[in-house]
This record gives C-alpha cells, sequence and structure tokens, in this order.
C-alpha cells in the first residue's frame, strides 16, 4: 500500500487540476495521500480538499517561515481546528529553520513548542520540519519527550546520521522524500540504511522536490514511486515490501488501523 505521507495538494499547480493528479497518483499505486498544512489560510483549502476525496487526509498547523504572523496563536486554537474534520489526524508542519530564517528564531521555538504541547494534549503525531538546526531539534524534542511522550515524524528528512539516531533514541519515525534519489545524496542513502524499516515512510512533499530521474519538474504524488524504488534498492527489498512496511508505519503512527 503506497501512501504519500507528505503533499501540499492545496498549492498551485496541482489545486487547479487536482482531480487528474490524484487519478494519475492511483493509477501509479498510490492510495492515500496526507496533505499538509502551513498556515490558516491553506488550511481552509485542504479542509475543502477533505470534503471532496475520501483517500485524502489532512493536518493543522503553522510552518516556521510563518511564525511571526501567528505570535498570537494559542495550543487551544491548534486543538480547535483539529477538531473540524475527522480526516485532519496531525499536527505540523512545525519545526525550526535557520536555514532560510523568514521568522526569528525565537518566535519559531516559541510557535514549535505550542505545537508540541497540541500534540500531548491530544495524542495527534507531530510532523516536524528541520534545516540547519539539528541540535535545537534533538535538545527540545528529547526535554519535551521526558515531560509526557508523543509522536514524531520527521519530514523530507535531510539530516546526519548522528541526528537521526539521536532522534530514533525519542522514538521518531522518518520519511523520505525525492532529495534521497539525488546523484549527490550518498550520506543520506547511508543515513537511511541505517534506520530500521520500521521507522521509514516517504513522501513527495509535491509540488516541490520531483525525484530523479523527473528533478526540475514540479512534483507530484505519482512520483512517489521513483523514491520507493531507489529505497527498495538501497534496502536490499522488493518494491512490494517497501510499500508494505512504510504503509503499515503510515497507518500506525497516525492511528489508522481500518487503512
Amino acid at each position: 500500500m503506497i501512501i504519500d505521507s507528505h503533499c501540499h495538494l492545496d498549492y498551485p499547480p496541482l489545486n487547479t487540476n487536482l482531480d487528474k493528479v490524484l487519478a494519475r497518483a492511483e493509477k501509479s499505486g498510490v492510495k492515500y495521500f496526507l496533505t499538509i498544512c502551513t498556515e490558516d489560510e491553506s488550511f481552509e483549502k485542504i479542509l475543502n480538499i477533505l470534503k471532496k476525496y475520501k483517500n485524502v487526509f489532512g493536518t493543522y498547523g503553522i510552518h516556521p517561515h510563518e511564525a511571526k504572523d501567528y505570535i498570537d496563536l494559542t495550543i487551544d486554537n491548534i486543538k480547535e481546528n483539529l477538531l473540524k474534520n475527522n480526516k485532519i489526524i496531525g499536527i505540523g508542519e512545525t519545526g525550526l529553520d535557520f536555514y532560510y530564517n523568514h521568522s526569528d528564531g525565537k518566535l519559531q521555538k516559541k510557535c514549535f513548542l505550542k505545537h508540541i504541547h497540541a500534540s500531548q494534549e491530544t495524542s495527534k503525531t507531530l510532523i516536524v520540519h528541520s534545516r540547519s538546526a539539528e541540535d535545537d531539534i534533538v535538545d527540545i524534542l528529547s526535554s519535551e519527550v521526558k515531560n509526557k511522550s508523543f509522536k514524531i515524524l520527521m519530514h523530507c528528512f535531510t539530516g546526519s546520521k548522528e541526528f537521526a539516531h539521536k532522534l530514533l533514541d525519542i522514538g521518531c519515525y522518518f520519511s523520505a522524500s525525492g532529495i534521497i534519489t539525488f546523484k549527490k545524496a550518498n550520506e543520506l542513502t547511508e543515513t537511511f540504511q541505517s534506520i530500521p524499516n520500521n521507522k521509514i515512510l516517504i513522501e513527495t512533499d509535491s509540488p516541490y522536490l520531483s525525484p530523479e530521474p523527473l528533478r526540475g519538474k514540479t512534483n507530484e504524488p505519482s512520483h512517489i514511486i521513483h523514491t520507493l524504488k531507489y529505497i527498495s534498492k538501497i534496502k536490499k527489498e522488493t518494491e512490494k515490501s517497501v510499500a508494505s512496511f512504510t504503509g503499515h508505519n503510515f497507518s500506525k503512527l497516525f492511528n489508522l488501523s481500518n487503512l
């Protein structure tokens, strides 16, 4: 069962042709999709998508880039939005991005903690974006897990092997995107080879990060098959096995036993 665990179906150009985008994905064997929220405007579009497509799930969260515009966001705001549709199954994407620094680092951390606390209070899985922030991410997540456990998915993981294994120690899951197929992604390949199969998911992050051999083109969920093939190769597993264990991991992580 192939599941795109992270895509942005509300983003152009996907949202202008969504029937065909999803049909192409389903033809490639993709059964379910998790479309990810980045801000309130995004969330309103996601709610409409969830009403129309039975096999699409969603999240609520504020991307670290947008933290400066959500200073007044509260844990209760997050929890209230989680209740707007029973297919809202996760919190995020949230986290820290010190590469672009579109929002001040302190504001990013405050916003991140609100999402973490909402996850702890609701048992909804936290979807984490991390860029140029490995030490802070480990420190915050490790500290918060000690206070109260919660489920964590490191989306589009591109971090170091050391970072990955520190996160494994606190029970994190990891999603591989098309980046792992890039020709210069040798270190990332080695990292994913070292991550247990029962902690791996796959994603597109579409419309971004199209995998080889489609790099540079608009990404869409049907392209996930190339990432699956690459994981199959580096894990020495059949494609059917990779589809099975990544699908099972998604179901377990998001409490969807009926998939």
